[in-house]
């Protein structure tokens, strides 16, 4: 039974016009904290026209909203110090009373030999695993500097400020891979699987592998079966779409249907299909989902190039119709 229900959001904007899109996208998580989604999930995209930084619209959406949960899914920890980004994450999670989850990976920033003079000019950086630690060490309030004490009429602390208790907690990685999957729950944290996965072995079914993902992580994290995983499908409920609308959603999925059917790339990578369809359609492909069966969160993808009213449509869809046939109830 589905027990928490959020979305995912990539915020779009208009190069020309970039505060309508940030004002949709803050007045997508009002709507979804109105309809009692348990949750709203962000999106990184550097130097493109999607949201660059979720953090300081997720600072904005505090004030917005008292009880839905913020996520970031992902944070991609190649193009963050991981001190600094220690710090506003708990600034944010203090102004929303502890409703932050930012969810995180790692690997080089994207395009990176083109943005690396940029970025880290003169550097070599580890984009690995101890970037991970180095942000739950921040997090958590571990000393990070020798110094402590006044300098003058100024007092230093020797761990990040604010420090927000049960922050670490609400750390999120977000990982396709078995890999992955395990080093998260050997380090405690909750773990976000998307509609991406690696394939790896002779596996090529898409649910199967996550299914196993999941199976991995908990078996590696302390809390075993009771480990947090969230999945992140791309769902569109139809039930009160107008033709117009159902007929482009089609049109989305279909377009994006040949890449699901076999692995893609060197890092033979595998996509889920798109579900478009009523909430009863939905709800059964779901429950016939190998890996949905074995969670009970969800932070469904909203689609990247919809428009602002095609999102009001879908939420609520999600939040009247599909989210109660999977067995959800919305917050209040």
């Amino acid at each position: 039974m589905l027990r928490k229900l959020g979305f995912l959001t990539i915020g779009l904007f208009d190069e020309a016009d970039p505060r309508r899109g940030h004002e949709s996208t803050l007045e997508i998580i009002e709507l979804g904290e109105r309809l009692g989604f348990d949750s709203a999930w962000l999106r990184h995209r550097h130097l493109q026209f999607g949201i660059s930084s979720p953090v300081a619209v997720l600072a904005a959406a505090t004030q917005r909203t008292s009880r839905i949960e913020l996520g970031t899914a992902v944070t991609p920890l190649g193009w963050e110090n991981p001190l600094r980004l220690a710090e506003d994450l708990a600034t944010v999670d203090i102004l929303s009373g502890g409703r932050l989850n930012p969810g995180i990976s790692v690997g080089p920033p994207m395009n990176y030999e083109t943005v690396k003079d940029a970025l880290y000019p003169g550097t070599d950086e580890d984009f690995g695993y101890a970037r991970v630690e180095r942000l739950l060490a921040c997090v958590r309030g571990d000393q990070v500097t020798d110094f402590q004490g006044t300098v003058g009429f100024e007092q230093f602390s020797n761990r990040v400020q604010p420090h927000s208790p049960g922050l670490a907690s609400r750390l999120w990685y977000g990982g396709g891979s078995l890999r992955s999957a395990q080093w998260a729950g050997e380090h405690g944290m909750n773990f976000l699987t998307s509609s991406v996965v690696k394939a790896e072995g002779d596996e090529t079914d898409f649910a199967e592998i996550q299914l196993s993902h999941v199976r991995a992580f908990r078996a590696a994290h302390p809390d075993g079966d009771e480990a947090r995983v969230s999945q992140g499908l791309v769902v569109i409920p139809t039930d009160s779409a107008t033709p117009e609308q159902r007929a482009r959603y089609a049109a989305y999925a279909e377009q994006r249907l040949p890449r699901t059917r076999s692995p893609q790339g060197p890092a033979r990578m595998m996509f889920a299909p798109d579900l478009v369809g009523s909430s009863a359609q939905i709800a059964e492909s779901l429950e016939a989902h190998a890996a949905f069966r074995a969670i009970d969160e969800v932070a469904f993808a909203l689609p990247f190039t919809f428009e602002h009213d095609d999102y009001v449509q879908i939420l609520t869809d999600m939040a009247q119709s599909l989210g109660p046939a999977l067995g959800w109830k919305p917050a209040s």
